[in-house]
């Protein structure tokens, strides 16, 4: 059955932090094996005095660069199959945004939406999803699960069993995996010193390529409402 861990990089409406709204995940076959080995290598091979902190994340400025590739040439050998999307946050279409404010669960539910659509079909009878915990401006926690069950049903075999959970990412190692995926796959698009090589590690384990929203959102509908003169 698949298990879909996903985890995002940045923030859609502070600048300074990026460009880039970033959605990384990854499936495995065994979830619990990859929970127990990062666990360890957490327990081992980060600074001693950040191995009881609950959750390391990709951006700790504790960790220097060799040891923030290391660890992430570990998860490549864990055998996880990576999708990955991502939102130039200039492209946000004002479709999300509701008297000048945006409704960021509304396009955080999109962005989640067509990050699982990279994983069907599937013949498994079992999908289960599971999240970093975060508010959902503009929407319930449970309408984010709905509308993400209603979106996958039709694609899924008949009587299939689906689970969205929302859980804190501290409590939660495979969830951490997804953060050191995303966090690598946004310093690559940010074009940081580190990213290339980060994304070259992760390389070989990303099914296809990483899907972008809205590209180019704001260009394409200004040339589609040039007006059109006859001759």
């Amino acid at each position: 059955m698949p298990y879909i861990f996903l985890d995002e990089s940045g923030q859609f409406t502070k600048n300074k932090n990026g460009h880039y709204f970033v959605v990384g995940s990854f499936t495995v076959g065994n979830p619990r094996r990859t929970e127990k080995q990062f666990h360890s290598w957490h327990k081992t091979k980060f600074p001693k005095k950040l191995r009881y902190q609950s959750e390391i994340k990709f951006s700790e400025i504790e960790i220097d660069d060799t040891l923030r590739l290391k660890t992430l040439k570990f998860i490549a050998n864990l055998d996880v199959r990576i999708h990955y999307t991502y939102l130039l946050k200039q492209n946000t279409p004002n479709d999300y945004r509701k008297k000048d404010k945006l409704q960021s669960g509304r396009l955080y539910t999109e962005i989640i939406a067509t990050t699982l659509d990279m994983y069907l079909p599937v013949a498994d009878k079992e999908f289960r999803v599971f999240c970093d915990q975060r508010h959902l401006k503009g929407i319930k926690r449970s309408e984010f699960k709905n509308i993400l069950k209603t979106h996958l049903l039709p694609h899924l075999p008949q009587g299939s069993i689906i689970q969205i959970e929302m859980i804190d990412s501290t409590t939660n190692t495979n969830i951490q995996i997804a953060d050191w995926i995303s966090g690598a796959i946004a310093w690559y698009l940010e074009k940081k010193p580190l990213g290339n090589e980060c994304f070259q590690v992760l390389k070989n384990n990303i099914l296809g390529e990483g899907k972008e929203l809205f590209e180019n959102y704001w260009e394409n509908r200004a040339i589609n409402k040039k007006p059109q003169f006859k001759n």
